[in-house]
Protein backbone atom coordinates (compact mmCIF):
# COMPACT_ATOMS: atom_id res chain seq x y z
CA UNK A 1 0.00 0.00 0.00
CA UNK A 2 2.78 2.39 0.79
CA UNK A 3 4.47 1.62 -2.56
CA UNK A 4 1.25 2.38 -4.40
CA UNK A 5 0.97 5.82 -2.85
CA UNK A 6 4.58 6.57 -3.67
CA UNK A 7 4.01 5.48 -7.25
CA UNK A 8 1.00 7.80 -7.66
CA UNK A 9 2.91 10.73 -6.24
CA UNK A 10 5.69 10.19 -8.76
CA UNK A 11 3.17 9.94 -11.60
CA UNK A 12 1.58 13.27 -10.59
CA UNK A 13 4.99 14.94 -10.46
CA UNK A 14 5.87 13.68 -13.94
CA UNK A 15 2.52 14.77 -15.40
CA UNK A 16 2.76 18.22 -13.82
CA UNK A 17 6.30 18.93 -15.11
CA UNK A 18 5.49 17.43 -18.51
CA UNK A 19 2.41 19.61 -18.99
CA UNK A 20 4.41 22.72 -18.05
CA UNK A 21 7.18 21.84 -20.50
CA UNK A 22 4.71 21.38 -23.38
CA UNK A 23 3.19 24.89 -22.99
CA UNK A 24 4.32 27.51 -25.75
CA UNK A 25 6.68 30.29 -24.65
CA UNK A 26 4.99 33.44 -23.51
CA UNK A 27 4.62 36.23 -26.16
CA UNK A 28 6.20 39.63 -25.41
CA UNK A 29 3.65 42.23 -24.63
CA UNK A 30 5.47 44.84 -26.74
CA UNK A 31 5.27 42.66 -29.83
CA UNK A 32 1.73 41.70 -29.14
CA UNK A 33 0.78 45.31 -28.89
CA UNK A 34 2.04 45.83 -32.47
CA UNK A 35 4.77 48.33 -31.52
CA UNK A 36 6.81 47.67 -34.72
CA UNK A 37 8.77 50.44 -36.45
CA UNK A 38 6.68 52.09 -39.16
CA UNK A 39 7.78 51.93 -42.80
CA UNK A 40 7.88 55.73 -42.97
CA UNK A 41 10.36 55.83 -40.07
CA UNK A 42 12.76 53.55 -42.00
CA UNK A 43 13.14 56.09 -44.91
CA UNK A 44 16.03 58.55 -44.68
CA UNK A 45 14.68 62.02 -44.20
CA UNK A 46 16.16 64.59 -46.61
CA UNK A 47 17.20 67.89 -45.03
CA UNK A 48 14.68 70.63 -45.71
CA UNK A 49 15.58 72.83 -48.73
CA UNK A 50 16.30 76.43 -47.85
CA UNK A 51 13.53 78.73 -48.96
CA UNK A 52 14.20 80.51 -52.26
CA UNK A 53 14.58 84.24 -51.96
CA UNK A 54 11.52 86.04 -53.04
CA UNK A 55 11.89 87.48 -56.53
CA UNK A 56 10.82 91.08 -56.67
CA UNK A 57 10.32 91.23 -60.42
CA UNK A 58 8.41 94.46 -60.16
CA UNK A 59 11.21 96.21 -58.30
CA UNK A 60 14.20 94.81 -60.26
CA UNK A 61 13.61 96.77 -63.46
CA UNK A 62 13.40 100.18 -61.79
CA UNK A 63 16.65 99.50 -59.91
CA UNK A 64 18.46 98.54 -63.11
CA UNK A 65 17.03 101.51 -64.93
CA UNK A 66 18.16 103.83 -62.17
CA UNK A 67 21.67 102.37 -62.33
CA UNK A 68 21.79 102.80 -66.10
CA UNK A 69 20.60 106.38 -65.88
CA UNK A 70 23.17 107.19 -63.23
CA UNK A 71 26.02 106.42 -65.66
CA UNK A 72 26.95 109.51 -67.70
CA UNK A 73 26.75 109.19 -71.45
CA UNK A 74 30.11 109.37 -73.24
CA UNK A 75 30.52 112.60 -75.17
CA UNK A 76 30.36 112.49 -78.97
CA UNK A 77 33.63 112.02 -80.79
CA UNK A 78 35.18 114.69 -83.00
CA UNK A 79 36.54 113.74 -86.41
CA UNK A 80 39.71 115.67 -87.24
CA UNK A 81 41.54 116.28 -90.54
CA UNK A 82 44.77 118.26 -90.91
CA UNK A 83 46.46 118.95 -94.22
CA UNK A 84 48.23 119.12 -96.49
CA UNK A 85 51.55 117.22 -96.66
CA UNK A 86 53.34 116.98 -100.00
CA UNK A 87 55.29 113.93 -98.83
CA UNK A 88 54.11 110.71 -97.22
CA UNK A 89 57.38 110.48 -95.30
CA UNK A 90 56.76 113.85 -93.64
CA UNK A 91 53.27 112.80 -92.54
CA UNK A 92 54.41 109.39 -91.24
CA UNK A 93 57.18 111.01 -89.21
CA UNK A 94 54.67 113.39 -87.66
CA UNK A 95 52.32 110.50 -86.75
CA UNK A 96 55.22 108.59 -85.19
CA UNK A 97 56.04 111.60 -82.99
CA UNK A 98 52.59 111.66 -81.36
CA UNK A 99 52.33 109.41 -78.24
CA UNK A 100 48.53 109.06 -78.57
CA UNK A 101 48.53 108.33 -82.31
CA UNK A 102 47.53 104.66 -81.88
CA UNK A 103 44.92 105.43 -79.22
CA UNK A 104 43.01 107.86 -81.47
CA UNK A 105 43.64 105.93 -84.70
CA UNK A 106 45.76 108.65 -86.31
CA UNK A 107 46.55 107.73 -89.93
CA UNK A 108 47.46 109.38 -93.20
CA UNK A 109 44.80 109.98 -95.83
CA UNK A 110 46.01 110.12 -99.43
CA UNK A 111 44.13 112.26 -101.91
CA UNK A 112 44.67 113.39 -105.49
CA UNK A 113 43.98 117.11 -105.54
CA UNK A 114 43.19 119.14 -108.63
CA UNK A 115 45.21 122.33 -108.39
CA UNK A 116 44.76 125.56 -110.35
CA UNK A 117 46.11 125.26 -113.88
CA UNK A 118 49.47 126.71 -114.82
CA UNK A 119 49.78 129.15 -117.71
CA UNK A 120 51.77 127.52 -120.47
CA UNK A 121 53.63 129.31 -123.26
CA UNK A 122 54.00 126.82 -126.15
CA UNK A 123 54.49 126.55 -129.86
CA UNK A 124 51.45 124.46 -130.91
CA UNK A 125 51.85 120.80 -131.93
CA UNK A 126 53.25 120.12 -135.42
CA UNK A 127 54.22 117.00 -137.36
CA UNK A 128 57.11 115.43 -135.52
CA UNK A 129 59.82 116.08 -138.19
CA UNK A 130 58.83 119.76 -138.34
CA UNK A 131 58.68 120.07 -134.55
CA UNK A 132 62.12 118.43 -134.16
CA UNK A 133 63.73 120.76 -136.72
CA UNK A 134 62.26 123.87 -135.08
CA UNK A 135 63.14 122.63 -131.59
CA UNK A 136 66.83 122.17 -132.57
CA UNK A 137 66.88 125.70 -134.07
CA UNK A 138 65.47 127.19 -130.86
CA UNK A 139 68.02 125.28 -128.79
CA UNK A 140 70.87 126.71 -130.90
CA UNK A 141 69.59 130.22 -130.06
CA UNK A 142 69.99 129.45 -126.37
CA UNK A 143 66.25 129.71 -125.67
CA UNK A 144 65.08 127.57 -122.75
CA UNK A 145 62.64 125.05 -124.22
CA UNK A 146 61.70 121.35 -124.42
CA UNK A 147 59.80 119.13 -126.79
CA UNK A 148 56.51 117.70 -125.48
CA UNK A 149 56.48 113.93 -126.07
CA UNK A 150 53.06 112.85 -124.74
CA UNK A 151 49.49 114.02 -124.11
CA UNK A 152 47.19 116.08 -126.25
CA UNK A 153 50.00 118.62 -126.88
CA UNK A 154 52.45 116.01 -128.10
CA UNK A 155 55.10 117.49 -130.46
CA UNK A 156 54.47 121.00 -129.13
CA UNK A 157 57.46 123.05 -127.97
CA UNK A 158 57.22 124.39 -124.42
CA UNK A 159 58.73 127.82 -123.81
CA UNK A 160 57.76 128.22 -120.16
CA UNK A 161 55.26 127.23 -117.47
CA UNK A 162 54.01 129.91 -115.09
CA UNK A 163 51.75 130.10 -112.08
CA UNK A 164 51.22 133.82 -112.66
CA UNK A 165 49.20 134.75 -115.71
CA UNK A 166 50.85 138.16 -115.97
CA UNK A 167 54.29 136.52 -116.03
CA UNK A 168 53.14 134.12 -118.73
CA UNK A 169 51.79 136.95 -120.90
CA UNK A 170 55.06 138.85 -120.53
CA UNK A 171 57.07 135.84 -121.79
CA UNK A 172 54.55 135.25 -124.58
CA UNK A 173 55.08 138.79 -125.92
CA UNK A 174 58.83 138.29 -125.70
CA UNK A 175 58.71 135.07 -127.77
CA UNK A 176 56.50 136.61 -130.38
CA UNK A 177 59.10 139.38 -130.68
CA UNK A 178 61.59 136.60 -131.54
CA UNK A 179 59.38 135.51 -134.46
CA UNK A 180 58.13 132.42 -132.63
CA UNK A 181 54.49 131.49 -133.21
CA UNK A 182 53.88 130.98 -129.45
CA UNK A 183 50.46 130.83 -127.82
CA UNK A 184 49.12 130.72 -124.25
CA UNK A 185 47.54 127.46 -123.05
CA UNK A 186 46.31 125.99 -119.77
CA UNK A 187 48.40 123.29 -118.12
CA UNK A 188 46.10 121.18 -115.90
CA UNK A 189 47.81 119.67 -112.91
CA UNK A 190 46.97 117.25 -110.13
CA UNK A 191 48.93 116.65 -106.98
CA UNK A 192 48.99 113.73 -104.55
CA UNK A 193 48.70 115.17 -101.05
CA UNK A 194 48.32 113.71 -97.57
CA UNK A 195 46.29 114.68 -94.51
CA UNK A 196 46.22 113.45 -90.92
CA UNK A 197 42.88 112.01 -89.78
CA UNK A 198 41.82 110.73 -86.35
CA UNK A 199 38.90 110.57 -83.90
CA UNK A 200 38.94 111.74 -80.29
CA UNK A 201 36.84 113.40 -77.63
CA UNK A 202 36.49 117.13 -78.38
CA UNK A 203 38.84 118.37 -75.65
CA UNK A 204 41.48 115.78 -76.53
CA UNK A 205 41.07 116.58 -80.23
CA UNK A 206 41.90 120.24 -79.59
CA UNK A 207 44.99 119.28 -77.59
CA UNK A 208 46.20 116.89 -80.27
CA UNK A 209 45.74 119.49 -83.01
CA UNK A 210 47.95 121.90 -81.06
CA UNK A 211 50.53 119.15 -80.47
CA UNK A 212 50.63 118.25 -84.17
CA UNK A 213 50.95 121.92 -85.17
CA UNK A 214 53.83 122.36 -82.72
CA UNK A 215 55.51 119.20 -84.07
CA UNK A 216 55.24 120.41 -87.65
CA UNK A 217 56.50 123.89 -86.91
CA UNK A 218 54.24 125.54 -89.48
CA UNK A 219 50.58 126.14 -90.16
CA UNK A 220 48.35 123.74 -92.04
CA UNK A 221 46.42 124.59 -95.17
CA UNK A 222 43.27 123.55 -93.32
CA UNK A 223 42.12 122.17 -89.95
CA UNK A 224 38.74 120.44 -89.73
CA UNK A 225 37.18 119.43 -86.38
CA UNK A 226 33.63 118.20 -86.82
CA UNK A 227 31.27 115.88 -84.88
CA UNK A 228 31.65 112.34 -86.19
CA UNK A 229 28.59 111.01 -87.97
CA UNK A 230 27.21 107.62 -86.96
CA UNK A 231 29.03 107.36 -83.60
CA UNK A 232 26.85 105.29 -81.27
CA UNK A 233 26.13 106.59 -77.78
CA UNK A 234 24.75 104.77 -74.74
CA UNK A 235 20.98 104.52 -74.65
CA UNK A 236 19.04 105.19 -71.51
CA UNK A 237 16.95 102.37 -70.11
CA UNK A 238 13.21 103.02 -70.30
Amino acid sequence: MRWLVLFLVLVNIVVWYGAEALQPPPVSGAVGAGNLPRVASLKSEAPPEPPEPASDAAGAAPVQAAAAQSQPEPPGLACVRLGWFDSREVGEALVASQPLADEVGMVLEERVRELPSFHWVIIPPQPRPVALKQFRGIQRQGIDSYLVTEGENRNAISLGLFESRSAAISVLEEKKGQNLNAVLANFPRNQISYALVFKAEPDLAEDLVQAVEAGRGSNFDFIEINPCEGVATAEKSP
